[in-house]
């Protein structure tokens, strides 16, 4: 390193907002402050998604450095943001930062689609904070969601841009450690320059898997406009699908591009060839637009098939993912369409995963195991979608909900779930948890004793994720991404938008681009 002993400031705000579910409030975070947040990193199990860990790992093994905590909080998906937790939280991070100065640099781990319920850019909110603390001369680095809605005042107030370039999120850990590099090139006296384009796309969330489709092919032309060699002039490339339920100014495929200058005053002035390589991706990406039109299956063919699958081993097990019901992306991981319709097929051998309903797992472990008793889902409905819903149940499995994640963007991570049941229903084991999350992970079903190679139909509330978790179970092939009502559902038309940019892809006819002139 070729500042000795540097001291870095690490600070962040961490949410995908979906402006159509429940507001998150202060006890939806998890909250680190000052040496907490490196202390946390160092865990074996952490209790926070790879970036800080892996940032705090490669800064630790390339020498002495003192980390500087300041503040970082972040929540699964959820609503808006209670404005006053985030202006506390802000404050927070304002008092010490400053108390700490002086720093040589500053890693923001941010998602990038959050909103308040009173302001549509905390994000480029927080980065502002940050640049007036610590000067223009500080580098500033941040790492975000490839979900992020981007601002100019996200890009025009850092150094450098780090988008996760994988979905399912296999890289966070991966960008953590290239923020980390990162500061240590600016340190070292590199200077950069940014130029964002934004199209009018808003991608559906079930075209941007990164193993292949029009998202993978705009990310991995992106990457072909960094040269090989020592520093190449362009440092990173991030192409930014966004959020689609943030419904705000900010949503829109992005292409962010952070280019290296040999030498010049400081300034944030966009370098020609920054501006270049961002218009070409995003002329990449245009040229695809019809390929952002998602491709769902029928409630009705879903079952059907799911049927036969049950019946007949020498079908291959499915998934069925509803991803319309992803709290993964602000749903409430509760609505009953998919579940109740399978369990009047008379569908057997399947697993249902992970029901978020806290008062009926806390009536499972009242009962204790081999209880039989009628199950009612959604006894306090919390939205429209969250329908009530009974059937005959006994219990066969209960659980702490502690555990430590084994696969996919859970892995090694310490996870509370709450008191978690599993419920025999009909030829259905379903999984019922305290904490809402998206079941991407093997082990909240494993963690039950249940066995997922020994079933023939396995029910996700995910909207992607779970192919990290679940693809020793199964292909591509075996996944059907069902039509589904929910506050996540692709089908875009479904939902009464008030900021989105219109006219945009999916949604609006004829739409046009002209790339902007330099």
């Amino acid at each position: 390193m070729t500042q000795a002993n540097p001291r870095i400031a690490i600070c962040g705000f961490s949410i995908e907002c979906n402006r159509f579910a429940p507001v998150a409030t202060r006890a939806h975070f998890a909250y680190f402050a000052g040496d907490e947040i490196a202390t946390e990193a160092r865990n074996p199990a952490p209790r926070m998604l790879g970036e800080i860990p892996g940032f705090v790992a490669d800064m630790d093994a390339a020498g002495p450095w003192q980390p500087v905590g300041a503040a970082f909080a972040a929540a699964e998906p959820n609503g808006p943001t209670d404005h006053q937790f985030f202006t506390e939280l802000l404050a927070d991070i304002e008092t010490r930062l400053t108390a700490a100065l002086p720093v040589d640099a500053v890693y923001i781990c941010e998602h990038g689609a959050g909103i308040t319920t009173e302001d549509d850019d905390p994000d480029g909110a927080l980065f502002a904070t940050v640049r007036r603390i610590v000067g223009p001369a500080v580098p500033v680095v941040a790492t975000l969601d490839l979900h992020a809605n981007i601002s100019d005042r996200m890009v025009s107030t850092i150094d450098a841009f780090i988008g996760y370039r994988t979905n399912p999120h296999m890289d966070m850990r991966e960008r953590g450690i290239e923020a980390a590099q990162t500061i240590r090139e600016l340190l070292a006296g590199t200077k950069t320059e940014l130029a964002f384009v934004r199209l009018p796309v808003v991608p559906p969330t079930v075209t941007m898997l990164t193993a292949a489709g029009p998202y993978a092919d705009m990310i991995d032309y992106g990457q072909t406009k960094i040269a090989p060699g020592d520093k190449p002039e362009i440092m990173n490339v991030s192409v930014m699908g966004g959020f689609a339920f943030s419904d705000s100014a900010k949503n829109g495929l992005t292409v962010v591009v952070t280019a290296r200058r040999a030498s010049a005053p400081h300034t944030r002035r966009n370098s020609k060839a920054a501006e270049a390589t961002a218009l070409d991706v995003a002329q990449f990406g245009w040229d695809n637009k019809e390929r952002f039109y998602p491709k769902l299956t029928p409630l009705a063919d879903a079952v059907a098939r799911a049927v036969a699958a049950s019946g007949d081993p020498a079908l291959p097990a499915m998934c069925l993912a509803d991803v319309a019901d992803n709290p993964g992306g602000g749903g409430r991981g509760n609505t009953m369409y998919l579940l109740k319709a399978l369990y009047e097929a008379k569908v057997k051998h399947a697993l249902v995963g992970i029901i978020y309903d806290p008062e009926l797992a806390e009536e499972a472990h009242g009962y204790g195991l081999h209880y039989n008793f009628d199950a009612r889902f959604n006894r306090d409905e919390t939205t429209k979608f969250s329908e009530k819903w009974s059937a005959p149940a006994r219990v066969v499995a209960l659980h702490d909900g502690e555990c430590v994640g084994r696969r996919g963007i859970y892995a090694g991570m310490s996870l509370g779930m709450g008191k978690c049941a599993a419920l025999r229903i009909g030829g259905i084991t379903v999984v019922v948890v305290s904490k809402r999350r998206q079941c991407a992970d093997p082990m909240f079903f494993e963690m039950m004793g249940l066995d997922i190679a020994k079933a023939r139909i396995v029910v996700v509330k995910s909207r992607g994720h779970f192919r990290g978790g679940f693809d020793e179970f199964f292909n591509h092939e075996q996944i059907v991404e069902v039509d589904l009502p929910g506050l996540t559902s692709p089908v875009l038309a479904n939902f009464e938008w008030h900021r989105l940019p219109r006219p945009v892809i999916p949604l609006d006819d004829a739409v046009r681009w002209q790339p902007p002139q330099g």
